[in-house]
């Protein structure tokens, strides 16, 4: 256990703008996250590190942005599965010039269009540096840091405090240990009766994943001991814009609402709130991705851009609160196939699917219409609505 508890303190360091050490068995690299570079952490980099500072973003990143080598250092042709530390090669790191500076370096990780310098420099990353990305990743930073080599025999011997300065050392093995899928294991904390608008017997109930990083709602309307058919079913992509704004660039409330109306009137069913915002990659991320989509750039295509890929969201942990709550067959609430194929993946049968579309308008209908052609979603019918109604 104390290996992930490693993990988590570096993730905790880098998301404050601190630097850390991410070492391999015969390697080591000096990272910062991008997201909150400092010009004071940036010079650190440079004064400790025995190489020029490279910035290190995913796969999905370059190839979004067509980037390709000019110099002869090439990354081998980085695929668009991109992000995951277990693709191998997949990262890609970029000389930078030394007078680069913290926003030059942000806007080269996160800005739409062509930012990369005259002579873009690309190369694979190291496993140490891939495994940096991914530790950024996970918790929702932007999927980039900038990485100086150092010497092996200047970490400390064991994981922990680098002696005589307040830098930590973390393996790639211990950063694998909570960006894993496999590392999602949820745990029941609290819950209590909330009367709601549609059902004033509701519960909601708070599980934590074993990580400690995120926190899933399920509400539960009606009594599961006592319903013999599979349960309703809605897995809930939390969207404080749309479910708390009433954004009309999705229609997140209005499924939210439906399914807890739905839920009312069949008298069953279990509405699980997944911390899984802007497709898990995050609420600031998300307002990058609305500010990259009105360059023209679909949803997808945005994501990608930051160096995530098309949907970031995994489903285990959906899974393990369905069987803490006794549930093993379902009636699945959404037009997503990839959740339909999770819960079956992950032991939870599904009997039936039940369509949930929300309203069309004239901000929604690109989000809309990019999920049915880049993700496959089942949304003909609420499209060709769209189309009558032009």
């Amino acid at each position: 256990m104390e290996v992930m508890h490693q993990a988590e303190r570096g993730l905790f360091e880098l998301q404050r703008g601190r630097p850390i050490f991410v070492t391999t068995a015969d390697s080591a690299v000096l990272i910062a996250a991008v997201e909150g570079l400092e010009p004071r952490v940036l010079s650190c980099l440079k004064r400790l590190g025995h190489s020029d500072p490279r910035l290190v973003v995913t796969g999905y990143r370059v190839a979004a942005m067509k980037w390709a080598p000019t110099n002869g250092d090439g990354a081998g042709g980085p695929d668009e599965r991109g992000s995951r530390i277990e693709d191998g090669g997949a990262h890609v790191r970029i000389g930078l010039n030394g007078s680069s500076s913290p926003e030059e370096i942000l806007r080269l990780s996160s800005a739409a269009g062509n930012h990369a310098p005259h002579d873009v420099r690309l190369s694979p990353a190291t496993e140490a540096e891939a495994a940096g990305v991914e530790l950024a990743r996970v918790g929702r930073l932007l999927p980039a840091v900038v990485s100086v080599s150092v010497e092996r025999d200047s970490c400390p011997p064991r994981s922990g405090w680098s002696a005589g300065d307040s830098r930590l050392a973390v393996s790639a093995d211990e950063i694998r240990s909570i960006t894993s899928p496999t590392s999602t294991r949820v745990r029941y904390v609290s819950g209590a009766r909330v009367p709601l608008e549609q059902a004033e017997d509701a519960r909601v109930m708070l599980f934590r994943e074993g990580n400690g990083l995120f926190e899933h709602v399920a509400v539960v309307l009606g009594d599961l001991d006592s319903w013999s058919d599979a349960v309703p079913v809605r897995l809930h992509s939390a969207c404080i814009t749309g479910d708390l704004l009433g954004s009309l660039r999705c229609d997140c409330g209005e499924q939210l609402r439906r399914s807890l109306e739905t839920f009312a009137r069949v008298g069953c069913g279990v509405l699980l709130y997944l911390a899984h915002e802007g497709r898990s990659i995050g609420l600031a991320n998300k307002l990058r991705a609305y500010a990259i989509q009105e360059e023209g750039l679909d949803t997808v295509d945005a994501d990608c851009a930051l160096g995530f890929g098309p949907d970031e969201r995994g489903y285990e942990a959906a899974a393990g609160i369905l069987r803490h709550l006794g549930i093993d067959r379902i009636r699945l609430l959404t037009n997503n196939p990839d959740k339909v194929r999770a819960m079956e993946v992950n032991g939870i049968r599904v009997d039936a699917r039940t369509p949930l579309h929300g309203s069309l308008n004239a901000h929604n209908l690109p989000y809309v219409s990019a999920k049915a052609r880049r993700a496959g979603h089942w949304l003909e019918e609420m499209l060709s609505g769209s189309r009558k109604d032009r």
